[in-house]
């Protein structure tokens, strides 16, 4: 009996020992979940500088150093599309200290290319959707022709006669005129450039016969006159483009699309940090200075909580899998 006794009492004091450790070990992680950020934050951005992902993350990362207290870097990492930098984040250490700032790539990459070195669902934490642009369809000023309606129906009358220019295979640009040309069964022969920059060249020279580029890279040329926009992506009219309908009101339906502009976490990556990043980030997004920086820049603010980007992303991917499978393409 004493001998039963005796274990009795030491199996107590080990189930006592265990729940002290364990109840010192959650102290324990809530006190560094408390005292994040101890160090600066990295955003990893999936493209090179210049473009509008190194601006949208450029344009905040000091206002969210500042509410977080601690400096926000941005380090360019491009290449491969954006593969590079959202595989090396994918396998980033989930501690709230790297981050990946990317675009539409995101959604678009992995059925884009053949193999890519993330799975967009179960390697990161979605924390906000930044904001978005719609893509524009343009033409020449000078073109004869008049509308979308116009442009649609001379495709259909002749296959293959008409053309259009983009900033290269793949981009949401391009492959929202796929898109298109999938709903109404057009043949619109694509002309790819390398960037968005040449491709609207080309059709302010008259060298194509509409071009397809994200507002930013439009908005200028077609305020000046030297360009009309016929045609937008977006659910609502832009607000600087009061005159150019959307597809939904051109009775186009399911052809709504645009690049956003994003930040991650890598999966596992602590719910208390990627919810704190995005209240921050969320209330910064709401400075009205901050708000017209993005939108000069061809960006508007949405501010997509976490529930509402996974939603995003889990609607996305396969939708962009579909088009680029209709179309024919695949990139090694």
């Amino acid at each position: 009996m004493k001998t039963v006794s005796r274990a009795c009492g030491a199996l107590r004091t080990l189930t006592a020992t265990a729940a002290v450790l364990a109840a010192m070990n959650c102290i324990s992680h809530d006190a560094a979940r408390a005292e994040w950020p101890e160090r600066p934050i990295t955003i990893v951005v999936c493209f090179p500088p210049g473009g509008g992902t190194d601006t949208a993350m450029r344009l905040m990362s000091v206002q969210l150093g500042q509410a977080l207290g601690q400096s926000v870097v941005v380090e360019n990492r491009g290449g491969a599309g954006g593969n590079i930098a959202i595989g090396a984040v994918a396998r980033a250490e989930p501690d709230g200290y790297t981050l990946l700032g990317c675009s539409s790539a995101f959604v678009v990459n992995p059925g884009l290319y053949a193999q890519v070195a993330y799975d967009p669902i179960k390697d990161f934490a979605p924390i906000l959707v930044l904001g978005a642009s719609p893509n524009v369809f343009a033409v020449p000023a000078n073109s004869a022709i008049k509308d979308f309606n116009d442009l649609i129906a001379r495709a259909k009358a002749s296959p293959g006669k008409l053309n259009y220019s983009s900033s290269g295979i793949g981009t949401t640009p391009y492959l929202a005129a796929e898109l298109i040309k999938l709903r109404l069964g057009v043949d619109i022969v694509h002309i790819p450039f390398a960037g968005a920059g040449p491709g609207v060249q080309a059709a302010i020279a008259g060298q194509v016969d509409m071009v397809t580029a994200a507002i930013g890279s439009l908005q200028a040329h077609i305020d000046g006159g030297a360009l009309r926009g016929i045609a937008q992506t977006g659910k609502e009219r832009w607000r600087e483009l009061p005159d150019v309908p959307t597809l939904g009101e051109l009775g186009i339906k399911d052809a709504e699309s645009d690049t956003f502009q994003a930040l991650y976490a890598p999966a596992k990556t602590p719910q208390a940090i990627v919810d704190r990043i995005a209240k921050e980030l969320t209330r910064i997004l709401q400075d009205p200075g901050l708000k017209d920086k993005y939108m000069k820049s061809g960006l508007e603010v949405l501010a997509e909580p976490p529930p509402v980007f996974k939603a995003r992303i889990a609607r996305e991917v396969p939708m962009w899998k579909d088009i680029i499978d209709k179309a024919g393409l695949k990139m090694k």
